[in-house]
């Protein structure tokens, strides 16, 4: 008797991502979950039945990728339901809805029941990640949220008041991963000097340092890195669980934004330049391989050619392994966007490419000191000449050639030589 062979076609999707680390893991969580009930990452040939566009509002240019974004997901899928959220979709809901038929805004409040709202007939697993498409380290979300309010920014009015995870869950969550074979993890969050793991009525906050060292212990976490913190917050706790930690990385992600203390008031930053160098300075005694990196912001209202002197010269004394730089750019409902002494568009253009320019003189100079050294890196991207892309523990680039070479491999590595790329080494 001959047997009819029915072919079912998975749904197709795809998930764009514009933004922070945050977005990434949030939209990372929509993957695993549409994974779940059967759909399948669309290839560029496919036919899309569903888009997700996780968006960003922290910049215009931020504003301007996230349309063009969805722009573009209309113009080459227009059969496929299209669903937006993200900070964006918190900010100008009308706005995304007018930029084409059947777009469906879901609020950055909601995000985390977006499929659950879209589709209620059918059962969702939990926002949770279990892999991390296309990296070698995961970012792991342990909270959103901020209640700063500095004066340029307008996550706070988009993504709300701050709010942790539980340690149990995100404990929880990282085995998952290091049973799928990551060996590295990022903790990451919107003001991650926050974290407080969620307290139930009558329990003890936590700290990030106590999560610090819970994540540290799981076996197969190879380097755990923090993704982003305020220089205040890095109390003595928190410095003795990274510098004592089995797999804690001696490298901080710590925001400057300015090296001016007349800026940084105006910003309403919770420290001084002063406080920034005591804080680096504490670690790099501590360590003297410990690295950072940072962000910063050129061409805040009333910047003047002293301030904007102050940052170059933070950037010297500090010798940052990258620099985020972000011009100004004013955002309806913050106390900035009604500051007086706006800066014009041409000296913050100015500014930017001089704040680029060091920054890549000062990290040069800081990989220089570590030709000779012999240093262990993890593989992460292979690139178009055969080498592999990694970094080392204090996240310092490397270039390596070689023979069976593979992602998310350590290997220990002599640095030979010094590039604009970053170190390259051999085996």
């Amino acid at each position: 008797m001959d047997r009819k062979v029915f072919i079912v076609n998975k749904k197709k999707f795809k998930v764009v991502t514009l933004g922070c680390r945050t977005n990434q893991y949030e939209s990372q969580a929509y993957t695993d979950q549409l994974v779940s009930q059967g759909y399948e990452p669309a290839r560029e040939e496919d036919e899309v039945d569903l888009c997700i566009v996780n968006t960003c509002t922290v910049t215009e240019s931020a504003d301007s990728s996230s349309r063009h974004a969805i722009r573009q997901l209309i113009r080459q899928n227009p059969q496929a339901r299209i669903l937006v959220t993200g900070c964006l979709a918190e900010r100008d809901p009308s706005g995304l809805v007018q930029l084409g038929e059947g777009i469906e805004v879901i609020s950055n409040r909601d995000k985390e029941s977006l499929l659950p709202i879209a589709f209620p007939e059918q059962s969702w697993p939990e926002f949770a990640i279990r892999n991390f498409e296309a990296h070698t380290r995961a970012f792991v979300k342990v909270q959103d949220g901020c209640n700063s309010f500095c004066t340029y920014c307008i996550i706070p009015y988009v993504r709300g008041r701050s709010r942790s995870r539980r340690m149990e869950d995100i404990v929880a969550e990282v085995r998952d991963l290091v049973a799928n074979g990551y060996r590295e993890v990022v903790l990451t969050g919107i003001n991650i000097g926050d974290f407080d793991g969620a307290p139930k009525d009558g329990e003890k906050p936590w700290r990030l340092s106590d999560l610090v060292r819970a994540v540290d212990q799981i076996e197969g976490v190879d380097r755990l890195r923090i993704s982003s913190i305020d220089p205040d917050e890095v109390d003595d706790d928190l410095l003795d669980a990274v510098l004592h930690g089995r797999s804690t990385c001696p490298s901080f992600h710590i925001v400057l934004q300015s090296g001016s203390n007349v800026i940084l008031k105006r910003m309403n930053r919770k420290y001084t330049a002063q406080i920034f160098l005591d804080t680096v300075e504490r670690l790099r005694k501590a360590s003297l391989d410990f690295t950072f990196t940072t962000d910063i912001i050129v061409g805040f209202p009333g910047e003047s050619d002293l301030d904007f002197q102050d940052t170059l010269e933070m950037m010297k004394q500090v010798r940052f392994a990258k620099v985020h730089m972000f011009p100004y750019s004013d955002r309806e409902r913050t106390r900035a966007n009604l500051y007086p002494n706006k800066v014009p568009k041409e000296k913050i253009q100015e500014r930017k490419q001089q704040v680029l320019q060091l920054a890549e003189e000062m990290a040069f100079a800081l990989r220089d000191s570590y030709v000779g050294r012999t240093m262990d890196v993890l593989l992460e991207s292979p690139q178009e000449d055969g080498s592999f892309m990694g970094h080392t523990k204090n996240f310092l680039p490397v270039i390596i050639k070689g023979e069976g070479l593979h992602s998310n491999q350590i290997i220990s590595v002599l640095m030979q030589e010094n590039t604009p790329e970053g170190l390259k080494g051999k085996i």
